[in-house]
């Protein structure tokens, strides 16, 4: 099998197209085309360059057979590891509208939408995530999920944001299992700088099982209707420009009838 043969189909083997092709070689699509329609012949270090990209010798790429060998079978062609990337023509600030590139080992994308190992875009995912919406093992972006999630909007197992939700989260306001709030928290054991309600509660005014703070709540199920009357008063006495969900959060989280 000659050069242009076996370039063909080492190509489609390895699911490249032209461009991809060429886009790895530094060479337009056309220059491939012309390599497999026979029309020209690539220059020795493009062909050094072919041969590792698709993991054989030079000698295999330009179909120069070795002497047979009654002894050895042949060598069955074994392709390389899975990859596709797609790259959309279209751009905007500069910046692909789609980018997908997946396979083994670290896969950059980046683009308006992108997907990959490592992905940063408007939209993206991927294992490692940077994006205004951000999905990912670990996710770093303005609504960010995932394991670790870092945003101003965070929910992950470790969430870290201006609002964070998560097994364990930290942020300014702080909802989890272990829940660390700057200003507020919620969880099963919640710690805040001004309001914490929880199984354990810690904060300037906290409400909780377990209750430590300047003003606190115990026994949060015992809790009668004018024990909560008591905690709003409380709450807009000592910050009276909290925000009114927030408020709602901590004085109606119970459907108190006592």
């Amino acid at each position: 099998m000659c050069f242009h043969e076996n370039l063909m189909r080492l190509r489609k083997t390895n699911g490249f197209s032209q461009e991809e092709l060429g886009a790895k070689l530094n060479v337009t699509r056309q220059t491939v085309s012309k390599w497999e329609l026979g029309q020209t012949t690539p220059e020795m270090d493009k062909l050094i360059e072919m041969a590792k990209l698709f993991g054989i010798s030079v000698d295999e790429l330009v179909g120069v057979e070795s002497a047979p060998d009654d002894a050895a079978p042949p060598l069955p062609y074994y392709p390389r590891g899975f990859h596709y990337e797609y790259k959309s023509q279209r751009t905007l600030y500069g910046l692909p509208l789609v980018h997908i590139n997946l396979g083994a080992g670290l896969r950059k994308a980046e683009g308006i939408i992108a997907v990959g190992t490592i992905a940063k875009g408007v939209v993206s995912l991927g294992a490692i995530s940077m994006g205004v919406l951000s999905f990912g093992a670990i996710s770093l972006g303005v609504f960010a999920l995932g394991a670790v999630g870092v945003g101003l909007l965070a929910i992950a197992a470790f969430a870290i944001g201006c609002l964070a939700i998560g097994a364990i989260a930290a942020g300014l306001f702080a909802v989890g299992g272990v829940a660390l709030g700057v200003f507020y928290a919620v969880g099963g054991f919640a710690s805040a700088g001004h309001i914490a309600m929880g199984a354990y509660a810690q904060g300037h005014i906290a409400i909780g099982d377990v209750a430590n703070g300047d003003y606190f709540w115990e026994n949060i199920n015992d809790l009668t209707k004018a024990d909560f009357d008591d905690i709003r008063a409380t709450i807009l006495r000592e910050y009276p420009r909290i925000w009114k969900w927030i408020l709602n959060i901590f004085t109606h989280g119970f459907n108190v009838t006592k």
